[in-house]
């Protein structure tokens, strides 16, 4: 069956309506009941119980409900209402982080047209968009936003801006001729379509698609079926949970089971068990990364990013392939006039010389022959007739004074047929028409040509010249025009015969051209080991030539039609991915296919756009990012970043705090685990040497949640570095827990746990189990904030000045001691904490082993890189 377009208006109307007149009431409520209204469908959205509840699924907080509700049933009631108020307070902080409405579908709703002009039983009527039924017979007018997709029935020099579903940046010309062959969406020009504008002209089509069914509906479709992929942190700390809920339930079974072997009572030996689980699990660690993560976003805020899902701060920093859209992604999104030709010269805008009779001359006749207007800074009209009249006010030419003295006094409106326009001027004492157009169409009425010698008959030599111009114009991406005249009488109205017997003045080239720090950000992308990628709805010889400018491309083989992917398998598309850089003339479906192919290649993909036609990539891809002030609520909606000031750069700057970021957390975790580490072993040996448990649960959680978690939160702050940008992206299936990071922790956990094993040996044997437990307590404390100052890197400190660089950290090493001290020596504190009181010397020994941490730990950095 053939498709819409490729059908005669009669042959649609017959199979939209069965008949070729418009629709009558009883016709549209038939419609309605079959088809619906014009809106979109909503997807499900999980309420905030169901949000809330799933923050219980992680092993590691079931483990510590089991903890909590055995601990209660034996006693200790206060450790189960710590852990319970710990578990609630991180499912709380989860479930606001989460809480972000998905609005892709909203945002979609909003570019519906509000209203439409139908034509039903004779009569024009104004009604709602979402009324509009398949068969209606829509008028559009400039100004008009389409509400629904169809087939054009007449067209009066119709030209639609389709750039937020397409891409391509320049309105498409609209014609009813019927297109006999298969052609993508962008090269449908008797066909408009949900949510595009009509910049130009007017015209009548019939509605073929609605709702859910139209161009619109399908991208919400795909939105709903495009998967938002998890982060690395997130599938590493989901990875590192599981590992560790396994490791953790081993070593409980066997202490358990070595105690009651030892005749140990049940209930005491499940305590021990509670107290190493409670010691392993690093229960703040969710709320820390969170903090950490929403720290980020602040600075990044300050820096022209804001980050709708937070784990895209880490996402960010470690992206190895960034698809980019080129329409006000990587360019402006604005038509800007790049060079004259006249004369047999070419010059560059920033070159014109008013002084130059020709130049002078075709700057005037680009604005007389121009419908558009630019006052006070807003630009109405066509884009490329805009770039045209910038030209002029560039050089302090006035529009309106240029118009007001060469009145015009007739016009032949540009038309998609004639490829021209046409308007007859006055100019003191005699009239010229002007004439623009497409060049292959104005070259073959041009009889003379204007020199600095003056008008003469044009030669072939002529021809060959301003046709290799605009070849080479053509090449490097430019869209060109040709500007023509004659004299003529006075006449009330232009005709087809008058736009022949013209003189050649010269030629105009134009582009969308790329934003200025595009090519640096791109720079800074290959040597932080990124893979730019453009992907884009215009025409492939516009894109590579930008994508050439801006060093995207560096061979032309490396672009392709998206045309190509059609007949491509999922398999074929990732062989073929890693040698093309350039994407054009792509749909909503071959963006998503081309991110799915990179992230199955083992890659981190991010995509950039400010369309309609980028949100499901956007939403598919690891991190999307979509620009603030161009794009779509869609794009934003659909984007995990979105910029502020539209700026290329910025993601480079997003992308070097995302790996600061991810450095900082990595530094975090390993500060965590080292002294949970620490805790694990003493409680193990204590078990295996038969001494009493060294710790009660609250002790740990104490550790854990108050003197732990505001030194891991510092760390999170720690300056950042922009050597980040000198390293390749870390491989996608890197965990956090390699072999290298495993042994670093391995090393401190043990140091830590040896000078707390020797303060309850200590305190053991200066005053029984209660003063050995209090020791345990206060040296794996105050190890735990000496050791921040070890974590703020992998290498030996290199220096004083970098020991004391992060304020914050500084400041949570006082707040931790203090917070130690006031449960050592407060009285109603100790009651609750289970420690006795300790005089002057007891607590000097306490302070000293935790000290002798730092050097000892220095030193084997310091032997570790000097042994390589």
């Amino acid at each position: 069956m053939k498709e819409v377009y490729q059908q005669t208006i009669e042959e649609v109307q017959s199979s939209q309506n069965g008949h070729t007149r418009e629709l009558n009431e009883a016709e549209v409520k038939r419609k309605r009941e079959t088809y619906g209204y014009n809106v979109l469908p909503e997807g499900k959205k999980k309420n905030i119980v169901q949000v809330f509840l799933e923050q219980f699924k992680d092993f590691l907080v079931i483990i510590l409900i089991a903890s909590a509700i055995v601990s209660g049933f034996l006693g200790e009631l206060q450790s189960a209402i710590v852990i319970f108020v710990v578990i609630t307070m991180n499912a709380i902080l989860g479930t606001v982080q989460t809480i972000k409405a998905e609005q892709s579908l909203k945002g979609l709703e909003k570019l519906s047209a509000p209203e439409a002009k139908v034509l039903r039983d004779s009569a024009v009527l104004l009604i709602p968009s979402k009324e509009v039924v398949p068969g209606d017979f829509v008028i559009l007018e400039a100004g008009d936003y389409v509400p629904a997709d169809g087939r054009l029935m007449e067209s009066a020099t119709l030209t639609v801006d389709e750039s937020t579903l397409s891409g391509e940046s320049v309105p498409v010309e609209k014609t009813t001729e019927t297109l006999e062959k298969s052609v993508p969406l962008q090269d449908r020009s008797n066909m408009v379509f949900s949510g595009s504008f009509v910049t130009y002209g007017r015209g009548t089509y019939i509605v073929t698609a609605t709702g859910k069914d139209t161009e619109v509906g399908k991208i919400a479709e795909l939105l709903n079926n495009a998967s938002e992929k998890k982060t690395p942190l997130q599938e590493n700390l989901d990875q590192f949970g599981q590992r560790l809920s396994v490791l953790i339930l081993i070593f409980c079974g066997l202490l358990f089971g070595v105690n009651v072997f030892r005749g140990e009572d049940i209930g005491n030996a499940f305590l021990f068990a509670v107290a190493l689980a409670v010691a392993a699990i690093p229960e703040a660690l969710s709320s820390i990364v969170t903090i950490v993560l929403a720290f980020g976003t602040r600075k990044m805020a300050e820096e022209h990013a804001i980050i709708r899902k937070l784990q895209a701060v880490e996402g960010l920093g470690s992206v190895s392939v960034l698809c980019s859209d080129k329409t006000g992604t990587l360019t402006q999104n604005k038509m800007t006039v790049e060079e004259y030709y006249t004369d047999g010269k070419t010059v560059s805008t920033d070159q014109i010389s008013l002084e130059d009779s020709h130049q002078r001359k075709l700057l005037s006749y680009s604005i007389l022959c121009n419908d558009s207007t630019n006052e006070e800074g807003k630009e109405i009209g066509d884009p490329t007739e805009t770039a045209l009249i910038n030209v002029g006010s560039k050089f302090g030419i006035s529009i309106g004074e240029e118009r007001k003295s060469h009145e015009r006094i007739a016009e032949n409106p540009f038309d998609s047929e004639r490829k021209m326009m046409s308007t007859l001027n006055k100019f003191e004492n005699q009239y010229i028409m002007i004439t623009k157009g497409a060049v292959d169409v104005l070259i073959d009425r041009v009889r003379f040509i204007d020199t600095k010698e003056g008008v003469r008959e044009i030669t072939e030599q002529d021809r060959e010249m301003i046709l290799k111009e605009n070849n080479a114009f053509s090449e490097n991406g430019l869209r060109v025009l040709a500007f023509a005249y004659k004299e003529t009488e006075c006449k009330q109205a232009l005709t087809i015969e008058d736009e022949e017997n013209l003189t050649f003045l010269g030629l105009i080239a134009m582009v969308d051209p790329p934003r200025e720090e595009s090519k640096l950000a791109v720079e800074k992308c290959k040597r932080a080991g990124i893979r730019p990628i453009m992907i884009t709805g215009d025409h492939k010889i516009t894109a590579a030539a930008i994508a050439k400018r801006i060093g995207i491309l560096s061979d032309v083989q490396e672009a392709c039609d998206g045309a190509v992917l059609d007949s491509m398998t999922d398999e074929e598309l990732e062989s073929f991915v890693e040698g093309i850089s350039v994407y054009a003339r792509v749909s909503p479906e071959h963006k998503i296919r081309i991110v799915r192919a990179w992230q199955k290649k083992g890659h981190i993909v991010s995509m950039t756009g400010d369309g309609v036609n980028d949100a499901p990539a956007l939403k598919q891809a690891d991190v999307g990012v979509a620009m603030g002030i161009t794009g779509t609520e869609v794009s934003k909606n659909a984007a995990s970043m979105v910029l502020t000031d539209d700026n290329f750069s910025t993601i480079v700057k997003a992308v070097e705090n995302g790996r600061n970021v991810y450095s900082n957390i990595k530094h975090a975790i390993g500060f965590l685990l080292a002294g949970n580490l620490g805790g694990i072993l003493t409680v193990f040996y204590a078990s295996l040497a038969g001494l009493p448990v060294p710790f009660a649960p609250v002790h740990l959680l104490f550790i854990n949640l108050l003197t732990d978690s505001l030194p891991a939160i510092a760390l999170g702050l720690e300056p950042h570095s922009a050597t980040v940008m000198n390293q390749k992206p870390r491989p996608v299936n890197e965990g956090i827990l390699t072999k290298d990071f495993l042994g670093k922790i391995g090393l401190e956990g043990f140091v830590i746990g040896c000078m707390t094993i020797i303060g309850f040996y200590i305190g053991y044997g200066a005053g029984g189990a209660a003063l050995g437990s209090t020791y345990a307590f206060g040296t794996l404390c105050m190890s735990r904030l000496v050791h921040g100052f070890n974590s703020k890197t992998d290498e030996p400190l290199g220096g004083i000045g970098m020991l004391f660089n992060n304020k914050y950290l500084s400041g949570a090493f006082i707040v931790g001691v203090l917070l130690l001290v006031s449960v050592l020596m407060i009285p109603a504190l100790r009651g609750i904490f289970s420690v006795v009181t300790l005089n002057g010397m007891q607590m000097l020994t306490i302070a000293l082993l935790s000290a002798a941490n730092f050097p000892i730990i220095q030193l084997l950095r310091w032997l570790k890189k000097h042994r390589k």
